[in-house]
């Protein structure tokens, strides 16, 4: 890598040079579509797919709250306004059932899935929303967890909604479709997103992200908001950003592709330990799903989350971690629709029960490829103690 980056340097072309085409063409192909482009950042991905999507103000974007702040950012930054549903207590993915019990009460109908208890809660903070205003939808395949492709596809069809995908933590992750294809997360949405930032499963030494798309003209309008609107240098056709990939970061990435899926099985072997050493343990309420059906990498384990009874034993369990210098994170301790920046829609707590319980009780434990089997045995025989005796 150190020599790489010399040769950049000495090139003097440090910006979207070759190394950035490179990249493009080559997670393009991984991912399964047509057209990959090089981002400063995935917040910026997000930012810009929106934009060429046209969402703007008046518009409506269905999300998470159970994901990174940007998810939902871009969709403000771009004048539009986020709707956060509830999510899927066992993947931690948005519920899809419930978008679709959610645009059907919108159109006046009643959903064939019945009715949902949070759907009537959240239509109380949106009293004029129409449904011809909901314009687009953001699902995050969060940890690294494919969510259920075909039924994103079945609520797309449904309502004809954009699609942007956010598989900022999943590259790599994979769904078996009911006709038997295996495709990969970012490959069915209008657009997908990417992050390069250094903790993913393919990280840069900085910042970078990445566009992906099987359609020329949204390429197209992506390569050119990237760099202030324009296609030739000094004339704008619109208002665009500063949203370019430098070379380093793509020649770093580059050199690191050809270990991403050798990094993601040893991911998933040291989740294998994980589930196998702490299935049934007192105190631990959900473990991720770690089967990889038929060869299909359902989950790459970007974080391996477990979920405790409640908020105190997840608690005693970071404080033994933090007395024996173990890592650890908390995602997210405050879910999106409770954040001040968007207490003007009116959110309260208790209105999306799943996310604000598994806020409180869920932990992060250490997961990387260069973990030693002895390292999770350490990190295993510590919340044995915790919670020895804690129920």
């Amino acid at each position: 890598i150190m020599e790489g980056i010399d040769r950049v340097i000495r090139n003097g072309r440090v910006i979207l040079g070759p190394e950035v085409e490179k990249l493009e063409k080559r997670l393009a192909e991984y991912v399964g579509v047509r057209f990959g482009i090089g981002v400063s950042s995935g917040t910026d991905a997000l930012v810009l797919s929106l934009r060429a999507l046209g969402i703007g103000e008046g518009d409506f974007v269905i999300t998470t709250p159970y994901t990174f702040f940007a998810t939902a950012s871009c969709i403000s930054r771009n004048g539009a306004v986020p709707i956060f549903l509830d999510i899927d207590e066992r993947t931690y993915n948005l519920d899809l059932d419930q978008v679709d019990i959610f645009l059907e009460r919108l159109k006046g109908e009643r959903s064939a899935l019945g009715e949902d208890e949070t759907v009537e809660k959240i239509l109380k903070h949106y009293p004029n929303l129409k449904y011809d205003d909901v314009k687009a939808l953001i699902p995050v395949h969060l940890f690294g967890r494919t969510m259920d492709l075909d039924r994103l596809l079945d609520v797309k069809k449904k309502k004809n909604l954009k699609i942007v995908e956010d598989s900022a933590q999943s590259i790599g992750s994979e769904w078996r479709m009911r006709d038997g294809r295996v495709i990969r997360s970012g490959s069915v949405g209008d657009v997908s997103i990417l992050s390069f930032f250094p903790t993913k499963n393919l990280g840069a030494y900085g910042d970078g992200g990445m566009v992906l798309t099987n359609d020329e003209k949204i390429a197209k309008r992506i390569r050119k908001l990237r760099v202030h609107g324009s296609e030739r240098k000094y004339f704008h056709d619109e208002i665009g950003f500063n949203a370019r990939l430098d070379e380093i970061q793509a020649l770093v990435l580059n050199i690191k592709m050809k270990y991403l899926d050798e990094w993601i099985e040893r991911r998933y072997n040291i989740s294998k330990i994980y589930t196998d050493e702490l299935s049934g343990l007192p105190g631990i309420k959900n473990l991720p799903f770690t089967e990889w059906r038929d060869g299909v990498r359902y989950h790459v384990y970007h974080q391996y989350v477990v979920e405790f009874e409640d908020q105190n034993l997840r608690n005693i369990v970071v404080e033994e971690f933090r007395k024996k210098g173990i890592g650890f994170s908390i995602y997210y301790p405050l879910p999106l629709h409770l954040q001040k920046c968007f207490s003007f829609l009116g959110y309260e707590a208790g209105d999306l029960p799943v996310v604000e319980r598994l806020s409180q009780t869920t932990l992060a434990l250490p997961i990387f490829p260069e973990m030693t089997d002895d390292e999770i045995s350490y990190v295993v025989a510590t919340i044995r103690d915790a919670l020895k005796g804690r129920r």
